[in-house]
């Protein structure tokens, strides 16, 4: 009996070790395709690793494949397990809270970055309150939606990613790395070289997700998808693209294997380059392409390309050297003999995260992508107003619907700012990303003028509000707000010596575009003079407050919640019915009516 337990012992150990060493291998092929950036083998190798070794190593890395793939669900639940194996690690808790930010579980998350910082000694508490305050606001973005219309582009997307749709001489041109007939074999045997946030895949890679490479495609005005009619000259990606107005030059992203010296046996990087092609108006065909002068391939990527209307300025993006953290918004303006100037960082809208796809409007704004400020998760979509010659002021987040709590992107506008695209890779879509049309919900305003009751004159600096939204009037004691259809408002005007005045304002059944108008009429105050009201009767040797009474007393109760600060006296007397005394007590019991006055007045 011993040695047959020993015997199952012996085999049982055996069968262990070589478990064990099958795993080890299979965790070797892993971090073999993790450093090639083949993020989706790896994660198949991974997981295979972890069924018969389930180490805190193999399970982080499978974790960060996840992450890297932009898989929000299993990324979660393998950070969810990886913060319980190894409570020490900071950078493990600080990806689970931004994982959890990205499926909207804003709560959880704030408590991951809570613990993040105690963990990280150089995370700031300004850092962990600027988190905090991004997972409220995107809590109450959601709740609280702008008046956009936002809908997947359904005739644009497919099954793979597609982003970054522009318009072109009547036709939408985006980005996509769809199954092509003319690309799918080429591509089979061709490494994927991305950038996402910045950082680009190496030479080696088989694919950072496995599909084919970006290529450019145009949907024309009989609905039909087909490959945008440009001849590249590089198998590997191009896009996206960007045009002048009047459609004659396009630049956009390629990536080229080649002019690169190898070493043997040794990892390159391929970064991304912009070019540039005009159009030839005779036969309507694009020329060859010309290398924009900042590229380096062997130093630093340039992509996100944005030409101005009339093409003397070109926004991009890059990691290049004398930027402000991943990726930088750049800008370079044409001299005077057609040579584009050196990059100028725009310092006043980048940050130590990384800033994707600019795009100026008709206007003159600035419109980009964010990973860092206050957002809902991933990549936000930011407006910096132009304040003057080439420079912008703060940003401002475009919320929910523009924004997900995932990646939000490639945001473009038409000149009557009404409508246009953006990219996303939010719940709902059709592939990783997806590209949605939006239209700005006509507007519906409430509009008035403050007035001094008595003279009729308009107030100037009144403070007028909203809900929770103030504002002051202007000279002419004029405000104006944006409501929204089917709500119920307080307005509230206030203004020192005068007492505030409150309406309800309803916009139930008022359909957009159109303005409501609301005047505001102050008193002001005098002291010592009586607020008149209308007499106040009561039943026949009675002291309960009829509904007739309750009309006129209900003014004087709004008075007192509108001017908290206000001191009243309030009297009562009887008719000449009745003896002195009987009358005396019915006149104080009239006066203090206290379960009414409680119910009705302020504390």
């Amino acid at each position: 009996m011993k040695r047959l337990l020993s015997l199952v012992i012996l085999v049982t150990t055996l069968s262990l070790i070589a478990l064990n060493g099958m795993a080890q291998s299979t965790v070797k092929q892993a971090d073999e395709q993790y450093k090639l950036y083949n993020y989706e083998r790896a994660a198949e190798l991974y997981l295979k690793a972890f069924k018969s070794d389930s180490s805190l190593y193999t399970a982080s890395q499978l974790a960060s494949s996840y992450r890297m793939m932009r898989d929000y669900e299993n990324t979660e639940l393998w950070y969810s397990r990886v913060v319980e194996m190894d409570r020490q690690n900071a950078n493990n808790a600080l990806y689970y809270a931004e994982a959890l930010r990205n499926n909207s579980k804003y709560i959880e998350a704030k408590a991951q970055f809570s613990r993040y910082y105690v963990l990280k000694r150089d995370f700031s508490r300004a850092q962990l309150k600027t988190l905090s305050v991004a997972s409220d606001s995107a809590m109450r973005w959601l709740d609280n939606p702008q008046p956009v219309d936002v809908e997947n582009a359904r005739e644009l997307n497919s099954e793979r990613s597609d982003w970054g749709a522009v318009n072109y001489n009547g036709v939408v041109v985006f980005t996509s790395d769809r199954d092509h007939p003319a690309t799918a074999e080429k591509n089979k045997k061709r490494p994927l070289l991305y950038f996402p946030n910045g950082k680009e895949p190496d030479r080696k890679t088989y694919g950072w997700t496995g599909n084919n490479y970006l290529r450019l495609y145009q949907r024309a005005a009989d609905d039909s998808v087909r490959l945008f009619p440009f001849n590249a000259g590089t198998d590997y990606h191009t896009g996206p693209a960007t045009f002048t107005a009047d459609g004659s030059q396009m630049f956009m992203v390629l990536t080229r294997a080649t002019d690169i010296k190898r070493k043997t046996d040794s990892i390159e990087t391929y970064k991304l380059e912009l070019y540039s092609s005009s159009k030839d108006a005779a036969n309507q065909s694009w020329g060859k392409q010309t290398a924009f002068r900042h590229n380096n391939i062997e130093k630093w990527s340039v992509g996100d390309p944005f030409i101005t209307r009339g093409g003397d300025t070109l926004y991009f993006v890059s990691n290049m050297p004398g930027g402000m953290g991943g990726t930088d918004i750049f800008y370079c303006t044409k001299d005077e003999t057609g040579n584009w100037g050196q990059p100028i960082n725009l310092k006043t809208v980048n940050s130590t995260g990384n800033e994707r796809t600019p795009f100026i409007d008709a206007a003159g704004d600035l419109y980009f992508s964010s990973d860092a400020g206050i957002g809902m998760g991933g990549l936000d979509i930011f407006k910096a107003p132009r304040t003057g010659g080439d420079t912008f002021g703060a940003k401002q987040n475009l919320k929910y619907p523009i924004n997900s709590p995932r990646d939000d992107f490639a945001f473009t506008i038409s000149d009557d700012g009404t409508a246009g695209y953006l990219s996303s890779n939010r719940l709902g879509g059709y592939g990783s990303d997806d590209i949605y049309s939006f239209n700005q919900a006509p507007p519906l305003k409430l509009e008035g003028i403050a007035y001094d009751k008595t003279t009729r004159l308009p107030l100037a600096g009144t403070l007028v509000s909203l809900g929770k939204t103030s504002i002051r009037t202007d000279a002419t004691g004029r405000y104006n707000f944006v409501v929204k259809p089917n709500a119920s408002y307080e307005l509230r005007g206030a203004k020192p010596t005068y007492l505030t005045q409150s309406q309800t304002v309803s916009t139930q059944g008022v359909v957009p575009p159109k303005t409501i108008r609301q005047d505001l009429y102050l008193d002001k105050i005098v002291l010592n003079k009586a607020i008149r009201i209308d007499n106040i009767y009561y039943d026949f040797d009675k002291s309960f407050i009829r509904p007739d009474a309750a009309v006129e007393l209900n003014k004087i109760i709004k008075l007192l919640k509108d001017n908290p600060s206000i001191e009243i006296e309030l009297g009562s007397h009887t008719d000449s019915r009745g003896n002195d005394d009987y009358n005396m007590a019915l006149s104080r019991r009239r006066a203090h009516n206290r379960p009414w006055l409680r119910r009705n007045t302020p504390a």
